[in-house]
């Protein structure tokens, strides 16, 4: 039993260490921008990324991140690192963000790329392996990208996941695993899970509509008929509209000038409508026909999905209408583990933020109120001056009139 125990400890240390961490950044550091590339292709207006905690946060060095800062503008900077494979390993990406100001439009991204990727001209079409983040414009978009490269092309995922809209940090993870199964988190909450195959168009379909099968002529598919014994009534017959009876000839009508008077037309109120006979049961009814199914001969099975052969770069490639959104706590690994571990204290983060955010509104709220009341007081003043001028102007013109 000892040995059995000291086994499992030692399988336990051993899948510890065999842990890869392929990218970790915190933004710890002021000379963090030695280590990103600008991407400078032509034709874009790039913003530049400052470091800051923002404008509330709950510690004020760990907080720190990089920060868009100018406003309708392209954020384009990406960081390499020692190419890997997740062959047999679980990837995980994850990071946080913060829309500090509270955005209207723009996205909180990354992007992946393998080492081909010329940083210093990345842009919105450079090929990349997996697109993962949230997406905001308007109230219609809100949600969390999920995109692979498959044999060249981009696919989405088929399923709608909403991303958070406040203004605080949120942490979002990606778990891709080996056995072709998916897990989006954002704060170390599960929102969406399942299969790469299921939930993306990688794939023919297993299954197509027989090319061959047809619809028997004799398949009657008409839930009701019309009733055979159903005349239609002698009266139904009505025009839609009729003269208004009501009406008369102007008394200015002239025949010759004008033409002929004729009334202006009004809906019948005996109008009934098109006549359609009542409607029976079909008693020869089968159902709606379902076209039968073969098997896709184009369909090829892949358990190998999950595979990203090369990545070795990722990338912030964005567009943001209004800037302010701060990106911190990068991690690259292939240990869920530790992924969960740093999103542990989040929550904390957050009411830090919370509460210095809410202590900073209370004092604007006063200023405001300050502000106002001045705004106030001195509109008094001057209709108290007004008043005051025009009780003068009259008793000035009242001593005139006096003189005289």
């Amino acid at each position: 039993i000892m040995w059995c125990s000291s086994a499992i400890l030692l399988l336990a240390a051993v899948g510890f260490i065999n842990a890869d961490v392929y990218l970790e950044e915190n933004f710890d550091n002021a000379n963090w921008d030695d280590a990103w590339i600008q991407s400078k292709h032509p034709g874009k207006e790039f913003g530049k990324f400052v470091l800051t905690p923002g404008t509330f946060y709950n510690d004020a060095e760990t907080d720190k991140g990089i920060q868009t800062s100018q406003d309708a503008r392209f954020y384009a900077v990406s960081r390499k690192f020692e190419g890997f494979s997740n062959e047999d390993k679980p990837l995980v990406v994850q990071f946080s963000v913060k829309h500090e100001q509270n955005i209207d439009c723009g996205g909180g991204y990354v992007k992946l790329f393998d080492c081909s990727l010329d940083q210093t001209d990345m842009h919105g079409e450079s090929p990349y392996e997996i697109m993962f983040g949230p997406d905001i414009c308007g109230p219609g978009t809100k949600k969390v990208h999920v995109i692979f490269s498959y044999k060249g092309k981009n696919h989405l995922i088929s399923k709608d996941i909403r991303c958070k809209d406040d203004v605080y940090t949120h942490f979002y993870t990606l778990i891709v695993r080996p056995d072709n199964t998916y897990e989006v988190l954002i704060d170390n909450e599960k929102v969406e899970s399942g299969n790469l195959e299921d939930d993306w168009d990688f794939l023919a379909p297993k299954k197509i509509k027989d090319p061959n099968a047809k619809k028997p002529e004799d398949w009657d598919d008409r839930a009701t008929i019309p009733d055979p014994d159903d005349k239609k009534p002698e009266d139904w017959e009505k025009p839609e509209h009729i003269p208004d009876p009501d009406a008369t000839k102007p008394e200015d009508w002239d025949d010759e000038m004008d033409g002929e008077w004729e009334p202006p037309m009004i809906d019948n109120p005996e109008y009934k409508g098109e006549w359609q006979p009542k409607q029976l049961d079909n008693p020869n009814y089968k159902g709606a026909w379902e076209h039968p199914e073969i098997a896709n001969p184009e369909y090829v099975p892949d358990d190998k999905l999950y595979l990203r052969k090369e990545i070795c770069t990722l990338g912030f490639d964005l567009w943001q209408v209004k800037s302010g959104t701060i990106f911190d706590n990068v991690l690259i690994t292939d240990d869920v583990e530790l992924a969960a571990k740093v999103v542990a204290d989040v929550k904390t983060t957050q009411a830090g933020e919370k509460k210095m955010k809410e202590a900073q509104d209370e004092v604007q709220r006063k200023k405001d109120e300050e502000e106002a009341k001045k705004s106030s007081d001195k509109d008094d003043e001057d209709e108290d001056d007004d008043d005051e001028e025009k009780d003068e102007s009259k008793q000035d013109k009242e001593s005139d009139h006096d003189e005289l």
